[in-house]
This record gives C-alpha cells, sequence and structure tokens, in this order.
C-alpha cells in the first residue's frame, strides 16, 4: 500500500513483504512497487526538478530494484539500498547527460517542472510554497541532496539513510546539508524578491529569459545584499526544516507509467495495457482481465518474451509477471508484461480541484505628482446591444481620476488554473507562449523596455482560446502612460523623451502594469515582439490578490487605484487580440476579437 512507504520510519513493517517477494510472490511484489514507487519518484523528480528523464530514471531504478531483490540480505535495509540506487541512476543521468544533445540545466522538458507540481497537488501555501519554487534555483549537486534532506525532515528517511544514499559519513554529510540549507535560504529570497515590487530589481532582471541558473541566481543574490527593499522579509522567515516537518510525498500523476519488463521498454503501450485494465473491470487485488483487454495484455507479455528472459531469480520473477493478469493496488494497476500505470478507481471520487497558491504583488513604482487624467481619448469598450459572451471587447478608453476607487469586484468561482509555464512565467522573446488551462485569475505583468528598443509595440495575442476568457480588472498602481519620474516630466512607463517610446497600434487599449484575467477553459498567450522591447510575466493568482491590488491607492504610493472591468456577466469585455482558432503567425489576429 502506497501509504506503508512514508508511514514507517526504518522500513521495517515490509520485512515479511520483501521476502515474500524474493520468494516468488507475485502479489506481495506487486504491493511492493506501489508502496515504494512514491518515494522514489519524489526523490529522482525533485532531484532532477521534473527534466524529461524523470520517467525513465524513475524506471531504471525500479527495474535494478527489482532485478537485484534476490541479492539484498537484509530486508529491514530495503529503503536505504533503494533509495542509493536512485542515486546512482541520477548520478549516471547526469554523467551521460554531458553529450550536446541534452537539455542544458534551467531549460524545461517535456515533464512538469516539479516544484510547480509539489505546490499544486500538495497546495502549499506561503513559505512553504517560497520553498518549493527557491529549489529550481539551485545547482544540480544541492538539487540531489535536497530531495533526500526533504524526505529526511519529512519524517520518510533518516539521516543514516541520506548519508549512505550519497555514499558519505554522516558527519560528512552534515557538513553538506548545512551548505546546501544556505544556499536554499539565499533561493528563498530571491523568490521573494522577484514576487515583489522592487524597481531596481525589475531594471536588473529585464533582459533575463527565465532560466535560473547560477550566473543570475548571483546576479540577483548580489542586489539582495546591498537592496534595503529587498532585503526586508516584511514577516517572520521560518526556516525550511520547520516548514517541511510531516509534509506528504507528491502522488504520482494519473497515468504515470513504469514498465518492469526485462530488457524491454514497454511504456508506450502502457496506455493501451490501462484501457484493458479498466475494460476488464478489475477492483480487487488481481482478477482475470476480459477478452477486450486479453490481447492488449498478450502483446505486452509476447514483447516481454522476445526480448529474451534472463536467467536464474530474474527469470523467475519475469515470469510471474507475464502472467494473463491484472492487479490493482491504491489506485496504481500492475498489468501483464510488468507494466505499472497509476490509475483511479471506478468508485473513488474525482481529484477535488486545486487551489491555486502563486500570489500577485501589486507594483509600488515610486510616488509621482498626481496628474490629470492620462489624455486617452474615449470611447469605452466596443459593445453591440446583445448581452452574449463576446458582445464587449477591450478599446481605447480613459484613466480615471487616480483617487477613484474601484467598483466592487464580482467573485467568480475559481477551481485553480494551470499553466505551461510553471508559477511565474517570464516572457521575453517572439514567440515565448504559455497555455493557461481551468478556472480562475490570472495575472499578466507588463515590462516595457524602450531602453533597449523603442517604436512600434507588436501585442500579444490570445489563441486557441476553448470556453470563456474575460478582462476583469487593471492594476500595478498605475497605467504604462502614467509619469514615472518626479525630476524628469517626459518619462512614462512607456519611455521618455532620451529614450525615446513605444507606440501601441491605433486602436489598442492602453495597458496597466498589471492586467487581470478570468480563464474558463484554456488558452494560449503568446509575445509577438517585433518591434519595440517588451516582456510579460504570467501566473495564476487570485480574487483575494486582485482585490488586494486593485485597492491600493495613492495613500499607499501607488500612481492610481486600480480599475474593475468585470460587470460579472458575459457582458464583461474580452481583451483584443483573441481568437478560437490557432494560427500559424500568433501576430496575426485581429485587434477586433471575434470569439
Amino acid at each position: 500500500m502506497p501509504g506503508r512507504a512514508g508511514s514507517d520510519v526504518d522500513g521495517r513493517q515490509w520485512h515479511s513483504t520483501i521476502a515474500a517477494a524474493q520468494a516468488g510472490d507475485r502479489r506481495a511484489l506487486n504491493e511492493l512497487v506501489a508502496g515504494w514507487l512514491p518515494l522514489v519518484y519524489n526523490v529522482v523528480g525533485r532531484a532532477l526538478n521534473g527534466h524529461a528523464d524523470v520517467d525513465d530514471v524513475v524506471q531504471e531504478t525500479m527495474l535494478r530494484a527489482v532485478d537485484h531483490l534476490g541479492s539484498l540480505r537484509d530486508p529491514d535495509s530495503f529503503r536505504s539500498w533503494l533509495v542509493a540506487i536512485a542515486m546512482r541512476q541520477i548520478r549516471d543521468r547526469a554523467r551521460r547527460r554531458k553529450s550536446p544533445d541534452q537539455l542544458p540545466d534551467g531549460l524545461p522538458g517535456d515533464a512538469a517542472d516539479f516544484a510547480e507540481l509539489t505546490v499544486l497537488r500538495l497546495q502549499l501555501e506561503g513559505q512553504r510554497r517560497e520553498v518549493a519554487e527557491a529549489v529550481r534555483w539551485l545547482d544540480d549537486e544541492d538539487r540531489q541532496l535536497l530531495s533526500l534532506w526533504w524526505l529526511e525532515v519529512a519524517g520518510k528517511l533518516t539521516r543514516r539513510e541520506l548519508a549512505s544514499a550519497v555514499g558519505i559519513s554522516r558527519q560528512h554529510a552534515a557538513v553538506r546539508v548545512q551548505r546546501m540549507k544556505e544556499r536554499l535560504e539565499t533561493a528563498r529570497g530571491i523568490v521573494r524578491a522577484l514576487d515583489g515590487a522592487c524597481p531596481d530589481l525589475r531594471d536588473l532582471t529585464a533582459r533575463w529569459d527565465g532560466r535560473r541558473d547560477s550566473v543570475w541566481r548571483k546576479r540577483v543574490a548580489r542586489h539582495l545584499r546591498g537592496c534595503a527593499y529587498c532585503g526586508d522579509p516584511r514577516e517572520s522567515v521560518v526556516p525550511a526544516e520547520r516548514l517541511l516537518v510531516g509534509i506528504a510525498l507528491v502522488p504520482l500523476p494519473i497515468g504515470f507509467t513504469l514498465s518492469l519488463a526485462f530488457g524491454a521498454k514497454t511504456a508506450a503501450a502502457a496506455t493501451g495495457v490501462a484501457g484493458a485494465a479498466f475494460a476488464a473491470g478489475s477492483t480487487g487485488a488481481a482478477g482475470s482481465v476480459g477478452s477486450a483487454g486479453a490481447s492488449g495484455l498478450a502483446g505486452s507479455a509476447g514483447a516481454a518474451g522476445s526480448a529474451g528472459a534472463p536467467a536464474g531469480w530474474s527469470a523467475k520473477l519475469l515470469g510471474l509477471l507475464t502472467k494473463p493478469a491484472v492487479a490493482v493496488t491504491a489506485g496504481a494497476t500492475i498489468a501483464a508484461g510488468g507494466v505499472y500505470v497509476v490509475t483511479r478507481a471506478p468508485n473513488d471520487p474525482p481529484p477535488r480541484a486545486l487551489t491555486p497558491t502563486a500570489s500577485a504583488s501589486a507594483s509600488r513604482p515610486p510616488s509621482a505628482a498626481p496628474t490629470s487624467a492620462s489624455p486617452s481619448p474615449s470611447p469605452s469598450p466596443s459593445k453591440t446591444p446583445t448581452g452574449l459572451y463576446g458582445s464587449v471587447v477591450d478599446a481605447v478608453d480613459r484613466a480615471p481620476a487616480p483617487n477613484t476607487p474601484p467598483a466592487a469586484l464580482p467573485h467568480r468561482p475559481a477551481s485553480g488554473v494551470t499553466s505551461t509555464g510553471g508559477a511565474h512565467a517570464t516572457m521575453n522573446h517572439r514567440g515565448d507562449n504559455v497555455t493557461l488551462s481551468g478556472q480562475g485569475y490570472v495575472l499578466v505583468r507588463w515590462q516595457i523596455s524602450p531602453q533597449y528598443r523603442n517604436g512600434a509595440l507588436v501585442m500579444p495575442s490570445w489563441t486557441a482560446l476553448k470556453g470563456k476568457l474575460f478582462h476583469v480588472a487593471s492594476g500595478g498602481g498605475r497605467r504604462m502612460d502614467d509619469p514615472v519620474s518626479t525630476t524628469d516630466t517626459t518619462a512614462t512607463g512607456m519611455g521618455n523623451s532620451t529614450t525615446g517610446y513605444d507606440v501601441l497600434p491605433t486602436g489598442t487599449q492602453q495597458m496597466w502594469q498589471n492586467e487581470y484575467f478570468y480563464v474558463d477553459g484554456s488558452v494560449t498567450l503568446t509575445v509577438n515582439e517585433r518591434g519595440a522591447d517588451y516582456g510579460l510575466n504570467v501566473f495564476p493568482t487570485t480574487w483575494d490578490a486582485v482585490e488586494n491590488d486593485i485597492t491600493t491607492g495613492p495613500t499607499q504610493g501607488a500612481t492610481r487605484y486600480g480599475l474593475t472591468r468585470d460587470t460579472g456577466k458575459d457582458n464583461t469585455p474580452i481583451p483584443q487580440y483573441v481568437t478560437r482558432t490557432t494560427p500559424t503567425d500568433p501576430a496575426t489576429v485581429a485587434q477586433r476579437s471575434r470569439v
């Protein structure tokens, strides 16, 4: 049972199960794999931070563990033995990755970012979320050690097991862990600062491409040491080990596949095997496979057989794994051919909707003398007589008076939004994009950089819309055409007389520092930078964060209050440059949206 691996401290509850699996008991082996796979997945996933190789490394680890289970002399040491195998596979992968065709550190692979999975699946908030996201800033060696220390603090490993897995003494492990914790605290400070509103840090990171590497870690850390704004955490910082005590394992994703067929990788066929398992209707510990599933399972078994069975104990085990049967253990299916597929039993309730935990901090530029409404002409958003969705589209509008509080923000249902860019996506180059899926609020934060390249600005576009997308509010303390300097009267968020200005296309609505949208479905946002230089920060947020941003006014240091655009109905405006189609060039999306 998957829960047992995390509930006991030394793994001794598993003594009889391990002994039975060594003796050839197929059910015991199934239970062993199902119980310990989540631990291996967490060690590998966090060490590699969700790199595309995670599934392969997890599979190689379990293959080796199952293949060599007969050589384990002391079943009570199974956990430290298994974790040591995982760490060897991680290090082997690091050595193999030196070839030029491998992805460098900091670039996302096909797998989901493990920091984001940790935040969303465990629903971490506040400083716990901060620790999870800080892992992205660590080097490979520190991440590998942290993947074990995280489980030690959470009560899943002992210090002896940690040292054994790394291959060092307990005294040396203590020194290594302390140094890693110091770098983790630095990384936590970086996460806090990037979520904050320091104008100097915004300037420093204006050209940051979003890759979390050692160069940018050192640059930001150097800034933090000399910045009074970023150096003030604004709340007591809780040590990471106190935040992680008793924290759960990140559950295996639905559809995760693991092939235990020796000498053959059958993960590609796992989808079919999973379907066969469901078709068989197997809900007990073991059951026969119906006709629909039999052919799929037989094919899997045949593939394993054709690969050539290993001799000795492994051959006996392979024979057990390729019998025409399906075992279901705590939502994890092990089918013939040794393919392990994470499923959800038919009678289980659907997974609870996740609440996004990424926070949105309002930008607070240095105070500028309040001015009259910015000289943008009316009218308000374009309207047609109907109240149907899409009947109101953003258009050129006039800024409200700086001291005018916003209207009440309607509270729409929010079950959670996931982003392919993670909890905080940074898009600085043409073609950068992020797909948002689910139901909830999203912050798009603008970074205008006329000092690098000014002129005509090619607006970002929303494509492949499924469902609904609304423009619900504008905030960040200012419109981007508001004054930003008390000494240079020509300076606004769009540029100044010395550097030049970024110019919007005719008829385009002036953006604010923070623009808030509500997604109910899915949509892709793409940066179409061709002329003027700009960037976007995009991440899920909450109604509370939007409300807090737009209700912060001049008395709190903002240039102006925010603006509520949401009516709570389908006649809430939709953004310009949105379409349900997927054009080859997103920059061709029309300004007048038709959805």
